[in-house]
């Protein structure tokens, strides 16, 4: 007797969405909770193969909290593809410029560097503020607590 194996089906359209804040979080910890929904790794068919995961909605992400010195000591590097183009930022310049890269950079991170990851990445959606409602309403997104 064949075992059968299974393969989950790409779900297109149903895709869920998921609603996060970030305030006062970790970035670590959130970073985790988002790469996790991208790849949906929290679901019973996860295959790393089938791009299965949902839509994710960071907000808050100027309030996003560094443990320790980080805020200081950590730095970011950015590379224009010229000599001499790498810039270094610490975190509290990234916060004071780019907040929502700060999440941004994390959650790659945590994601495989491969084509599938790339369309992963432009489904997690952050906003240094709160989002607007109005935008948001007909995604009917599921908040999560953390």
């Amino acid at each position: 007797m064949m075992q059968k194996s299974y393969r989950a089906p790409n779900p297109g359209d149903k895709r869920q969405w998921f609603l996060i804040d970030a305030k006062d979080q970790p970035l670590g910890r959130l970073a985790v909770v988002v790469a996790n929904k991208l790849r949906a790794k929290d679901l019973p068919t996860f295959d790393p193969s089938v791009d299965a995961g949902a839509f994710v909605v960071v907000t808050n992400a100027a309030q996003v909290k560094l443990t320790g010195n980080k805020e200081e000591q950590k730095e970011y590097q950015r590379y224009s593809g010229f000599r001499g183009g790498l810039k270094e930022f610490t975190a509290a310049e990234m916060r004071a410029m780019h907040p929502d890269r700060m999440i941004l950079e994390a959650v790659w991170g945590m994601l495989p560097k491969n084509n599938i990851a790339r369309k992963m990445i432009t489904r997690c959606k952050v906003f240094a503020g709160a989002a607007d409602e109005g935008m948001l309403k007909a995604q009917k997104p599921v908040e999560i607590k953390l």
